[in-house]
């Protein structure tokens, strides 16, 4: 027994050294190098790494902010607004800076009063609808000022339930009617306008007196 010992004592030994000086290392056990080539072989041009003093750097410059950009468009352009905007745009912009983009504008129906005789009359009939709590805005259309809109509605349905409604609460002139039909066309859009575009803006608003440049949704 004390033979058996000794001799598994020394091939403990003679394993726990070939470990220790790499010999099994093709066979994959081994001490981990303390060397650690293998970080170094993992770095990315380590060589090209400076430390600078705290004073120096704090000296750089700040890396320069990216320029703001605004996106705007119009609403719906008739087709002498398409072509007048479309010769500047092709003249003196880029054309990934601009776009026609088509789109369709829908159908809108009023619950309508009007018109009045005169703005007495409307002003009258406006108090009238304050007695009894319903709102209602005056409309700036030639063809249907001096009046008052009772609420739009996205349809001739919707126009008329909201009518019926407002009949039991005591308005007995109004009517329902059509304030625009559904139209397809252009809209301008200029996703990304920078300061120098910017400038050049007021050539565009000059040919589309009656189409805002609002902020993109």
């Amino acid at each position: 027994m004390a033979r058996t010992f000794v001799w598994l004592l020394l091939l403990l030994n003679v394993v726990y050294g070939a470990w220790a000086q790499g010999w099994l290392l093709p066979y994959g056990f081994g001490p981990t190098s303390q060397r650690e080539p293998q970080r170094l072989a993992r770095q990315i041009r380590p060589e090209a790494i400076t430390v600078l003093p705290a004073a120096e750097a704090y000296r750089r410059p700040a890396p320069t902010p990216p320029e703001p950009r605004v996106c705007l468009q119009s609403g719906l352009l008739d087709q002498a607004q398409v072509d007048a905007v479309r010769r500047i745009l092709e003249t003196s912009w880029s054309p990934e800076d601009w776009q026609l983009q088509e789109v369709m504008r829908p159908e809108r129906w009023l619950v309508y009063m009007g018109k009045f005789t005169n703005q007495a009359e409307l002003d009258k009939k406006r108090a009238e609808l304050v007695a009894i709590q319903v709102s209602a805005e005056s409309l700036q259309q030639a063809s249907l000022s001096p009046g008052l809109s009772l609420g739009a509605y996205p349809s001739l349905a919707q126009a008329n339930t909201a009518l019926q409604a407002l009949s039991r609460r005591g308005v007995r002139t109004a009517r329902v009617l059509q304030e625009q039909a559904d139209v397809q066309g252009l809209r301008l859009r200029l996703p990304a306008v920078t300061a120098a575009l910017q400038a050049q803006l007021p050539d565009i608003r000059a040919v589309l007196p009656s189409a805002v440049l609002e902020s993109c949704p």
